[in-house]
């Protein structure tokens, strides 16, 4: 008997060990569809923090993430990664776009190889996508328009401005500068093109302080890439003036990543907008799924807590939430940005 039950228990942990004990947390996105993923940039705490939740969804829904691939930048690359994703047939493609027109090219691919694409943090100028996962980004330069116009009334402010060639970057700069427009006739914006590139932005604010060494505010549309050059500026020109102290310059962001947070609560800036790193990574894979599923989805607002609208070029786009962030919330447990290391 002893014998017999020795081969039992030794069958057993070979079947264990041969299926990888599929009991275990992470077994559920072993065995599921294959998913492809394009990531921007890596050199950005937000994009970082995207990726460490991409495994956590991955097992929730089932599926088999690929380790995604890192355009850093490079559109070029972004589809050549892309094409070899469609070609080595993948059930599914979620892409971050780098450039909002040239992605069309992918898009079309991944169309006649019948593969089902979703959008994170960008809506393509045309092509055909299951959904665009995002936040309202004219929302963003709206929200930091109102912060700074109301604390600075007049003088002038600094924007730094994302890539043009992206819709985000373009929605950003339109709506903070027609806010300003409209709200803050007093104020003058001046404009560096960072194109998400932090040392753009840091050359780009050192020139700028030779001729205007009295800005009052900056808008940095993406803290991912802007912050830590932005400060490194204002620290050699004696520039960063704790909140609250007179010289102070008002600095409003963009992302809502761990760093920012601990600079509101130093006084080195004033806000930022939180934009959904876990959201972007949880709905971006589910909405691959559900598209893997033949699920359809109309506008209007969701279980989630978003609102699916339908684009000018015909695409649908669920609106995450993105709330502003300051001292006086700062320390919320609804931030991503505050939980991110108890995923």
């Amino acid at each position: 008997m002893k014998s017999y039950v020795s081969r039992i228990l030794f069958c057993a942990a070979l079947t264990c060990a041969l299926s990888a004990c599929t009991a275990g947390k992470n077994a559920p996105s072993q065995g599921g569809k294959e998913i492809g993923v394009e990531l921007p940039l890596l050199t950005s705490p937000f994009w970082q923090s995207y990726d460490s939740y991409l495994s956590h969804y991955a097992a929730q829904y089932r599926l088999r993430v690929l380790p995604p691939s890192n355009a850093n930048g490079d559109t070029a690359k972004f589809l050549n990664d892309a094409q070899n994703m469609i070609a080595e047939g993948v059930d599914g493609l979620v892409l971050s776009p780098t450039d909002t027109a040239a992605v069309v090219t992918s898009l079309n691919k991944a169309q006649a190889a019948n593969i089902p694409v979703v959008t994170v943090d960008v809506a393509p100028d045309s092509g055909k996508v299951f959904m665009v996962v995002r936040a309202d980004n004219k929302a963003y330069g709206r929200l930091a328009c109102t912060y700074i116009g109301d604390h600075v009334k007049s003088g002038e402010v600094v924007q730094i401005e994302g890539d043009l060639a992206s819709v985000n970057g373009r929605d950003r700069t339109q709506a903070f500068n027609d806010c300003m427009a409209k709200n803050y006739p007093a104020i003058t914006v001046l404009q560096i093109a960072a194109r998400w590139d932090g040392e753009r932005a840091a050359s780009g604010l050192e020139a700028l302080y030779a001729a205007h060494p009295h800005i009052k505010a900056i808008y940095m549309q993406a803290g991912g890439v802007y912050l830590a050059p932005t400060l490194a500026v204002l620290r050699r020109h004696a520039g960063l003036v704790p909140a609250g102290t007179p010289g102070h310059i008002v600095i409003v962001s963009n992302d809502g990543i761990p760093q920012e947070l601990d600079a509101i609560r130093k006084g080195e800036i004033d806000a930022t907008v939180s934009q959904p790193a876990d959201l972007y990574a949880q709905y971006g894979l589910y909405y691959i799924d559900a598209a893997l599923r033949h699920k359809t989805f109309k506008p209007g607002p969701t279980k989630h807590g978003s609102l699916i609208v339908r684009l000018a070029n015909g695409m649908l786009e669920d609106q995450l939430p993105a709330p502003l962030i300051t001292k006086t919330n700062v320390d919320g447990k609804q931030f991503w940005g505050n939980t991110l290391s108890q995923q």
